[in-house]
């Protein structure tokens, strides 16, 4: 089956089989965004629309998309949104919040969609709110990650460590070392002041390191706090080299002092394109 393939963002091309469709995008004097498609299609093919949503305004394109190929007469149109929106906000944390990521399920089911793909989510909130929804892990990306790591040439030939940076990731990353041939896991802890957001409390649960390579394993990575603050109670464990891997890299504070306590971070295109010399990014390709 051949399928059509709509990329909203130019600069994000997931799929590589298949046949592009032609569009304009544009948006008007008042904010509102719009497109138009070009007509002439076979409208029996599958439509496979990839696009990242970083804001409403690229909510909006989605949603305007999958309304037009309907009224163009589509029947079969799929979505993959590597980054699902407000993933993190999964539950009301306080009186007067909404809950952010029904909301953006919501819109999404209001399309009705044959099938949604969305990459490593933050929690199984979002994959149980939206209708057909495909979740992938991060297994694959992680495959491609250790290739990049140096063979460090130690004593023991010591294998990298993943990494755990709380209680919320265990079930991912154990899942994780299995499928790469049961890769040693360290778990650690954090606290977070709830009112402030505020993280201390760094714990590592091990007790020598053993100059042993580690790589940080994570579905996000925002202003990188977590991940400073575990490099630091990591080093005080006597571990090795230091390596960050986030699925989705925000990186809202930039990459200067996380780059200070690792060798290198790794990340995929999920949120934006990077340029810069401590991030490794391995592009999504289906």
């Amino acid at each position: 089956m051949i399928f059509y393939n709509l990329h909203l963002d130019p600069d994000f091309q997931p799929f590589s089989d298949g046949e592009a469709i032609r569009f304009e995008a544009f948006t008007f004097s008042g904010g509102e965004p719009h497109l138009k498609i070009q007509p002439d299609l076979e409208t029996s093919r599958p439509v496979r629309i990839a696009h990242r949503l970083n804001s409403f305004q690229d909510l909006g394109l989605l949603c305007l998309a999958a309304d037009a190929l309907g009224r163009m007469g589509f029947r079969h149109l799929e979505a993959f949104i590597p980054y699902f929106p407000a993933a993190r906000q999964d539950r009301v944390m306080a009186p007067g919040e909404p809950l952010s990521v029904k909301v953006y399920a919501d819109l999404i089911n209001s399309l009705q969609l044959e099938r949604v793909v969305i990459f490593d989510p933050h929690s199984e909130v979002a994959p149980a709110l939206l209708r057909h929804c495909t979740a992938l892990h991060n297994h694959d990306f992680i495959r491609q990650v250790i290739t990049q790591i140096p063979q460090h040439q130690t004593p023991k030939n010591l294998p990298t460590l993943l990494v755990a940076p709380d209680g919320g990731a265990l079930k991912k990353i154990y899942k994780l070392a299995e499928a790469l041939g049961g890769r040693e896991v360290v778990e650690c802890s954090k606290h977070r002041d709830v009112k402030t957001g505020q993280l201390s409390g760094f714990r590592v649960n091990a007790e020598d390191l053993q100059g042993q390579p580690c790589l940080l394993v994570d579905d996000i990575c925002d202003g990188g706090g977590t991940f400073i603050g575990l490099a630091q109670a990591l080093r005080a464990k006597n571990a090795g080299p230091l390596y960050l891997a986030v699925s989705h890299g925000i990186f809202s504070k930039g990459f200067e002092e996380l780059a200070s306590h690792f060798e290198q971070i790794f990340t995929t295109n999920s949120i934006r394109k990077i340029e810069h010399h401590a991030v490794r990014q391995i592009d999504l390709k289906f």
